[in-house]
């Protein structure tokens, strides 16, 4: 079984929490905390503020862990390191992503989690009170 393992942000301002909806591939349409895939020798926060960038064109500063999740897709097993940001800049730029939305707390259950980040969203919830 293929092991995947990624970083996300789960961007805050103010009382809210970005989610994005993911725009391309398997699980398209799906709504998701950003981030991505570690590369050979980088280290988990490197890898998230590279993936930010990549995907929203913006710097975060990272603030605190929230959780590792794993997760057991169909063809594939992820372990995802998830991290409290905030931005630096203030306009996030959608890259990869075809949309995205502030969420309050009380609001994340409004969307389509993609299965791994439910278990995330349960973690904020705790976290967040």
């Amino acid at each position: 079984m293929k092991q995947i393992e990624v970083v996300a942000a789960i961007i805050r301002h103010d009382d809210t929490f970005l989610a994005t909806q993911r725009g391309y591939g398997e699980f398209k349409d799906g709504w998701e905390f950003p981030g991505g895939k570690i590369e050979p020798g980088e280290e988990p926060k490197e890898a998230l503020k590279r993936e930010i960038k990549e995907e929203l064109a913006v710097d975060i500063e990272i603030q605190d862990f929230l959780c590792t999740v794993k997760y057991q897709y169909d063809t594939f097993h992820l372990t995802m390191h998830c991290y409290i940001c905030e931005l630096v800049d203030s306009k996030i730029t959608l890259l990869e992503h075809e949309a995205a939305k502030w969420l309050t707390i009380d609001a994340l259950d409004s969307v389509d989690w993609l299965p791994a980040d439910v278990e995330v969203v349960e973690k904020l919830k705790v976290w967040a009170k």
